[in-house]
Protein backbone atom coordinates (compact mmCIF):
# COMPACT_ATOMS: atom_id res chain seq x y z
CA UNK A 1 0.00 0.00 0.00
CA UNK A 2 2.85 2.36 0.89
CA UNK A 3 4.63 1.68 -2.40
CA UNK A 4 1.38 2.26 -4.31
CA UNK A 5 0.87 5.62 -2.58
CA UNK A 6 4.50 6.60 -3.27
CA UNK A 7 4.03 5.86 -6.97
CA UNK A 8 0.89 8.00 -7.07
CA UNK A 9 2.74 10.85 -5.35
CA UNK A 10 5.57 10.72 -7.91
CA UNK A 11 3.11 10.70 -10.81
CA UNK A 12 1.09 13.57 -9.36
CA UNK A 13 4.17 15.74 -8.71
CA UNK A 14 5.50 15.04 -12.22
CA UNK A 15 2.16 16.06 -13.70
CA UNK A 16 2.05 19.21 -11.58
CA UNK A 17 5.57 20.29 -12.59
CA UNK A 18 4.85 19.64 -16.27
CA UNK A 19 1.82 21.91 -16.04
CA UNK A 20 3.55 24.72 -14.18
CA UNK A 21 6.92 24.85 -15.97
CA UNK A 22 5.69 25.88 -19.45
CA UNK A 23 3.52 28.57 -17.91
CA UNK A 24 6.50 30.24 -16.26
CA UNK A 25 8.88 29.91 -19.21
CA UNK A 26 9.62 33.35 -20.60
CA UNK A 27 9.87 34.63 -24.14
CA UNK A 28 9.78 38.24 -25.27
CA UNK A 29 6.18 37.75 -26.45
CA UNK A 30 5.06 36.95 -22.87
CA UNK A 31 6.38 40.26 -21.52
CA UNK A 32 4.10 43.27 -21.25
CA UNK A 33 6.79 45.86 -22.00
CA UNK A 34 5.58 49.10 -23.63
CA UNK A 35 7.12 52.23 -25.13
CA UNK A 36 7.16 55.61 -23.40
CA UNK A 37 3.90 56.34 -25.26
CA UNK A 38 2.42 53.17 -23.67
CA UNK A 39 2.17 51.40 -27.03
CA UNK A 40 3.64 48.01 -28.01
CA UNK A 41 7.07 47.90 -29.59
CA UNK A 42 7.27 47.01 -33.25
CA UNK A 43 9.02 43.71 -32.59
CA UNK A 44 10.94 41.76 -29.96
CA UNK A 45 13.79 39.26 -29.88
CA UNK A 46 14.76 36.43 -27.56
CA UNK A 47 18.49 37.17 -27.48
CA UNK A 48 20.73 34.09 -27.86
CA UNK A 49 22.60 34.45 -24.55
CA UNK A 50 22.12 35.35 -20.87
CA UNK A 51 18.33 34.84 -20.79
CA UNK A 52 17.87 38.36 -22.19
CA UNK A 53 15.29 40.02 -24.43
CA UNK A 54 15.09 43.10 -26.66
CA UNK A 55 11.93 44.99 -27.61
CA UNK A 56 12.49 47.63 -30.28
CA UNK A 57 11.02 49.98 -32.87
CA UNK A 58 13.02 51.57 -35.69
CA UNK A 59 11.84 54.93 -37.03
CA UNK A 60 13.26 55.45 -40.52
CA UNK A 61 11.90 59.00 -40.73
CA UNK A 62 14.25 60.41 -38.08
CA UNK A 63 16.77 57.52 -37.92
CA UNK A 64 16.00 56.64 -34.31
CA UNK A 65 15.82 53.34 -32.48
CA UNK A 66 13.64 52.91 -29.38
CA UNK A 67 14.48 49.87 -27.24
CA UNK A 68 13.63 48.09 -24.02
CA UNK A 69 16.25 45.59 -22.88
CA UNK A 70 15.15 42.98 -20.32
CA UNK A 71 17.59 40.87 -18.28
CA UNK A 72 18.31 39.55 -14.79
CA UNK A 73 21.49 40.56 -12.90
CA UNK A 74 23.76 37.74 -11.72
CA UNK A 75 22.85 38.66 -8.13
CA UNK A 76 20.19 40.89 -6.50
CA UNK A 77 22.92 43.54 -6.06
CA UNK A 78 24.12 43.23 -9.64
CA UNK A 79 23.79 45.00 -12.98
CA UNK A 80 22.65 44.62 -16.57
CA UNK A 81 23.85 46.47 -19.67
CA UNK A 82 22.83 47.01 -23.28
CA UNK A 83 25.12 48.75 -25.75
CA UNK A 84 25.71 49.72 -29.35
CA UNK A 85 29.24 49.41 -30.71
CA UNK A 86 29.67 51.90 -33.60
CA UNK A 87 33.20 50.71 -34.43
CA UNK A 88 33.26 46.93 -33.92
CA UNK A 89 31.38 43.83 -32.85
CA UNK A 90 32.82 43.24 -29.36
CA UNK A 91 32.89 44.91 -25.97
CA UNK A 92 35.70 47.41 -26.61
CA UNK A 93 34.22 50.50 -28.23
CA UNK A 94 30.73 49.81 -26.90
CA UNK A 95 28.54 52.73 -25.86
CA UNK A 96 26.66 51.18 -22.95
CA UNK A 97 23.58 51.86 -20.87
CA UNK A 98 23.95 50.20 -17.46
CA UNK A 99 21.28 49.65 -14.79
CA UNK A 100 22.65 48.65 -11.38
CA UNK A 101 21.32 47.84 -7.94
CA UNK A 102 23.41 48.66 -4.88
CA UNK A 103 21.19 46.60 -2.55
CA UNK A 104 18.40 43.99 -2.67
CA UNK A 105 15.05 45.56 -3.48
CA UNK A 106 16.53 48.97 -4.32
CA UNK A 107 15.39 50.78 -7.46
CA UNK A 108 17.80 50.36 -10.39
CA UNK A 109 20.12 53.30 -11.12
CA UNK A 110 21.11 54.15 -14.70
CA UNK A 111 24.58 55.13 -15.88
CA UNK A 112 26.35 55.40 -19.24
CA UNK A 113 29.75 53.91 -20.06
CA UNK A 114 32.07 54.51 -22.99
CA UNK A 115 34.04 51.25 -22.82
CA UNK A 116 37.59 51.69 -24.06
CA UNK A 117 39.18 48.50 -22.65
CA UNK A 118 38.32 45.23 -20.93
CA UNK A 119 40.02 46.28 -17.70
CA UNK A 120 38.66 49.83 -17.35
CA UNK A 121 34.96 50.36 -16.64
CA UNK A 122 34.51 54.09 -16.16
CA UNK A 123 31.40 56.21 -16.60
CA UNK A 124 31.47 58.51 -19.61
CA UNK A 125 29.56 60.36 -22.30
CA UNK A 126 28.29 58.36 -25.25
CA UNK A 127 29.20 58.96 -28.88
CA UNK A 128 25.57 59.40 -30.01
CA UNK A 129 22.46 61.25 -28.89
CA UNK A 130 19.94 59.43 -26.71
CA UNK A 131 16.74 60.33 -24.87
CA UNK A 132 13.84 58.82 -22.88
CA UNK A 133 16.37 56.95 -20.72
CA UNK A 134 14.87 55.19 -17.70
CA UNK A 135 14.95 51.86 -15.87
CA UNK A 136 12.33 49.82 -14.08
CA UNK A 137 12.24 46.70 -11.94
CA UNK A 138 10.08 43.70 -12.82
CA UNK A 139 9.16 40.59 -10.89
CA UNK A 140 11.76 37.85 -10.51
CA UNK A 141 14.60 40.39 -10.04
CA UNK A 142 14.44 41.31 -13.74
CA UNK A 143 15.33 44.83 -14.83
CA UNK A 144 14.39 46.80 -17.95
CA UNK A 145 16.49 49.52 -19.60
CA UNK A 146 14.44 51.87 -21.79
CA UNK A 147 16.03 54.36 -24.18
CA UNK A 148 15.86 55.86 -27.66
CA UNK A 149 19.05 56.44 -29.64
CA UNK A 150 19.99 58.27 -32.82
CA UNK A 151 21.52 56.01 -35.48
CA UNK A 152 23.31 57.24 -38.62
CA UNK A 153 20.92 57.93 -41.49
CA UNK A 154 20.82 55.10 -43.99
CA UNK A 155 22.20 52.44 -41.64
CA UNK A 156 20.47 49.08 -42.05
CA UNK A 157 21.93 47.48 -38.89
CA UNK A 158 23.81 48.15 -35.65
CA UNK A 159 26.18 46.01 -33.59
CA UNK A 160 24.57 45.32 -30.22
CA UNK A 161 26.27 44.03 -27.07
CA UNK A 162 24.54 43.04 -23.83
CA UNK A 163 25.81 41.82 -20.49
CA UNK A 164 24.95 40.96 -16.87
CA UNK A 165 27.09 41.08 -13.73
CA UNK A 166 26.82 40.61 -9.99
CA UNK A 167 29.45 42.93 -8.57
CA UNK A 168 28.53 46.50 -7.52
CA UNK A 169 30.76 48.36 -5.04
CA UNK A 170 30.02 51.93 -3.94
CA UNK A 171 27.88 52.48 -7.01
CA UNK A 172 30.50 51.15 -9.43
CA UNK A 173 30.12 47.97 -11.45
CA UNK A 174 32.72 45.22 -11.47
CA UNK A 175 33.91 42.92 -14.24
CA UNK A 176 31.33 40.45 -15.52
CA UNK A 177 31.85 36.64 -15.48
CA UNK A 178 33.77 35.10 -18.37
CA UNK A 179 31.48 32.13 -18.99
CA UNK A 180 30.75 31.24 -22.64
CA UNK A 181 27.34 32.94 -22.47
CA UNK A 182 28.92 36.19 -21.25
CA UNK A 183 31.55 36.09 -23.99
CA UNK A 184 28.97 35.37 -26.69
CA UNK A 185 26.47 38.13 -25.91
CA UNK A 186 26.84 40.10 -29.15
CA UNK A 187 24.89 40.17 -32.40
CA UNK A 188 23.92 42.31 -35.37
CA UNK A 189 20.54 44.00 -34.96
CA UNK A 190 18.91 44.39 -38.39
CA UNK A 191 16.92 47.60 -38.80
CA UNK A 192 15.91 47.26 -42.45
CA UNK A 193 15.89 44.56 -45.10
CA UNK A 194 14.08 41.27 -45.59
CA UNK A 195 15.06 39.92 -42.15
CA UNK A 196 13.97 43.05 -40.26
CA UNK A 197 10.48 44.38 -39.51
CA UNK A 198 9.09 47.16 -41.69
CA UNK A 199 9.91 50.66 -40.44
CA UNK A 200 7.28 52.31 -38.27
CA UNK A 201 7.50 56.09 -38.76
CA UNK A 202 5.14 56.82 -35.86
CA UNK A 203 6.59 54.31 -33.42
CA UNK A 204 9.54 56.10 -31.87
CA UNK A 205 9.59 58.84 -29.28
CA UNK A 206 9.64 62.48 -30.35
CA UNK A 207 11.35 63.76 -27.20
CA UNK A 208 14.32 65.97 -28.24
CA UNK A 209 17.71 64.19 -28.12
CA UNK A 210 19.69 64.71 -24.94
CA UNK A 211 16.66 65.01 -22.65
CA UNK A 212 16.00 62.18 -20.24
CA UNK A 213 12.58 60.64 -20.52
CA UNK A 214 10.23 60.89 -17.56
CA UNK A 215 8.55 58.01 -15.74
CA UNK A 216 6.59 55.82 -18.09
CA UNK A 217 4.72 52.56 -17.98
CA UNK A 218 5.63 49.95 -15.42
CA UNK A 219 6.18 46.88 -17.57
CA UNK A 220 5.41 43.54 -16.01
CA UNK A 221 5.98 39.89 -16.70
CA UNK A 222 2.84 37.93 -17.52
CA UNK A 223 2.40 34.28 -16.61
CA UNK A 224 -0.53 32.13 -17.57
CA UNK A 225 -1.14 29.24 -15.24
CA UNK A 226 -4.07 26.91 -15.62
CA UNK A 227 -5.23 27.26 -12.03
CA UNK A 228 -8.15 24.90 -12.40
CA UNK A 229 -5.98 21.98 -13.48
CA UNK A 230 -3.24 22.88 -10.99
CA UNK A 231 -5.69 22.98 -8.08
CA UNK A 232 -7.03 19.63 -9.22
CA UNK A 233 -3.54 18.15 -9.01
CA UNK A 234 -3.09 19.65 -5.54
CA UNK A 235 -6.38 18.09 -4.47
CA UNK A 236 -5.14 14.73 -5.77
CA UNK A 237 -1.96 15.11 -3.73
CA UNK A 238 -4.02 15.90 -0.64
CA UNK A 239 -6.20 12.83 -1.09
CA UNK A 240 -3.10 10.64 -1.44
CA UNK A 241 -1.64 11.89 1.83
CA UNK A 242 -4.98 11.32 3.57
CA UNK A 243 -4.92 7.73 2.38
Amino acid sequence: MASHSSLLIVLAVTCFVSLISPAFSQTCSTQNVLTTQKTPFQTCLDLPALDSYLHYTYNATNSSLSVAFVATPSRPTGWIAWAINPTGSGMVGSQAFVALRSGPGEAPVLKTYNITSYSSLVEGRLAFHFWDLRAEALSGNRVVIHTSVKVPAGEDSVNQVWQIGGNVTNGRIGVHPFAPANLGSTSVLRLTGSDAPAAAPGGASTTPPGQAGGPGNAGSMTTNVNLGVSLGVLALLGSIFVL
